[in-house]
């Protein structure tokens, strides 16, 4: 960490928008080191292997025709803070494309530092992430793995990496299947995004539009923890455990932050989405669950995650 870097970038801000992205980003990659990302060539062959599995396994248990993403990477902590910032920014553009004057500079200096900071934590955490590149022009979809936070995880909690992060790949590939096998899954998320963040533009809180993103995204996690049950080659009930405690024990400022970047919801999205699926996979088995990427329809609605049957008599 270089907290002058970091200083320096907030205070050098410039432009007329609210974030100053570039410096953002310097904000991020000053506060969190990079790791290492020098792998051995079993390593990378145990990544290449995982995902390879990963994408046969869900092909054969859940019956989705997809393939893998044209890019799939092995990152360290900056390469990942380069990636998403630039998908941060597009989700921000709106709002900055309606202000009718500049920003202050002591505004954009405290938004820069808020956005850096969130890249930093984000970046120092995030394992692997299925990159669906929300309201990019045009491009494939990618899958990021970041090494030097799986190694540090899987020592953190005694558990051998190999293993670690292979259970890692099959959750993220089982997002790869989700969105390969609904091409409309990306364009439905971006109008959501695009409806509560214009509502934010016009100074107002779209509940409905930013409602429908977390329902559509408990589906999304919920169908993921399902095909992981029953695609995954190994137990992991102890991975769950230790991750859930490890979640559990932080201090109260990595509670707070957590809470404030929405990752107590993403814990009700994997639960509350895993309970819904669960019940139609009873019913209809793994492959009748996925009539729900068959189409928009039909997803689940907030009342149906609660209430399986609605659904299951609503989607023959």
């Amino acid at each position: 960490m270089t907290l002058y870097r970091a200083v320096r970038a907030v205070a050098d801000t410039s432009g007329d928008g609210p974030i100053d992205w570039g410096a953002a980003a310097e904000v991020a990659k000053a506060s969190v080191p990079p790791g290492d990302l020098e792998l051995s060539d079993a390593e990378r062959a145990g990544y290449a292997a995982d995902v390879r599995d990963a994408r046969d396994r869900v092909r054969e248990v859940a019956g989705l025709d997809f393939d893998l993403p044209g890019t799939v990477e092995i990152q360290h902590r900056h390469h990942w803070i380069d990636a998403n910032v630039d998908t941060f920014r597009r989700v921000m553009d709106p709002v900055a494309g309606r202000l009718d004057a500049p920003v202050p500079g002591f505004a954009r200096s405290l938004n820069t530092g808020t956005m850096g900071a969130t890249l930093a934590f984000l970046g120092r955490n995030v394992l692997g992430q299925y990159d669906p590149l929300l309201l990019a022009d045009g491009g494939d979809h990618a899958l990021y793995f970041v090494h030097p936070n799986i190694r540090r995880v899987a020592d953190l909690l005694d558990v051998a990496e190999p293993r670690f992060r292979r259970w890692i790949a099959f959750h993220e590939v089982a997002h790869a299947a989700e969105f390969g096998a609904a091409p409309w899954l990306s364009e439905r998320l971006e109008t959501l995004l695009q409806e509560g963040v214009a509502g934010l533009a016009e100074g107002r809180f779209d509940r409905g539009a930013l409602r429908e993103v977390n329902v559509a995204m408990t589906a999304v996690e919920g169908y993921a923890e399902l095909v992981m049950d029953r695609a995954f080659d190994d137990e992991y009930d102890d991975l769950r455990r230790k991750l859930d405690d490890r979640r559990g024990g932080r201090g109260p400022v990595g509670r707070l932050v957590r809470r404030l970047l929405g990752f107590g919801m993403k814990r009700d999205q994997y639960e509350r989405g895993k309970a819904f699926f669960d019940a139609v996979a009873d019913e209809r088995g793994l492959q009748g669950a996925g009539a729900v990427w068959a189409a928009p329809e039909n997803l689940p609605s907030d009342t149906e995650l609660d209430d399986p049957a609605k659904w299951l008599a609503r989607v023959s």
